[in-house]
């Protein structure tokens, strides 16, 4: 099914002009058009359109991926009140070391992880992942592997990783491989 994202705006790269009124179309995991809303609509009238207070572009780039899952610990908020878990932020250092970890406990805290960046707007990490149990959970979720952060462009034809944020910054929803992976509601 193809979808219309029609936020206030659309920035083709990062730091790129703000295109006030555009919207991105998706088709499967693929950018089918970008171009004015009212245009993309009146091009595909049987489309599911969304639309999103916030300003659509490229996803970011996780460049310390590899440290955040595989040396820090995301804790399950059902954790909170064990010994060594006060609250859920990742844990790291001397309180990561006096935890008992195991591939099945790391992997788990990988998944939580990414959820994180995934609320966050990253689309893509920088590995490589060591740990086997993260890096399944890294190829699961359908981030982008890099061997080293690159420039992304919103482009037809481009896979539709995109992420929306509202003015605050918050990140509204992050899209990968055109799937609604996150959503602020």
């Amino acid at each position: 099914m193809l979808t219309i994202h029609a936020p206030l705006a659309v920035r083709l790269t990062e730091d790129g002009e703000r295109l006030d009124g555009h919207a991105v179309a998706v088709s499967g995991d693929r950018i089918a058009a970008i171009g004015p809303a009212d245009s993309l609509t009146e091009a595909y009238p049987a489309a599911r359109v969304r639309h999103w207070p916030g300003e659509l572009a490229p996803g970011r780039c996780a460049v310390d991926a590899a440290a955040w899952l595989e040396a820090a610990y995301h804790p399950d908020p059902r954790e909170v009140g064990l010994p060594g878990i006060p609250d859920t932020e990742p844990l790291t250092g001397s309180a990561l070391a006096a935890l008992p970890m195991d591939e099945v406990r790391w992997g788990h805290s990988a998944r939580r992880g990414l959820q994180r960046l995934l609320r966050e707007g990253f689309t893509s990490v920088v590995g490589p992942f060591t740990r086997p149990s993260v890096r399944t959970a890294v190829q699961r979720s359908g981030l982008t592997v890099l061997s080293a952060p690159r420039p992304v462009i919103l482009s037809t034809g481009a896979r539709a990783d995109f992420a929306v944020h509202a003015a605050d910054g918050r990140c509204l929803a992050t899209v990968l491989a055109g799937r609604l992976l996150h959503r602020r509601t």
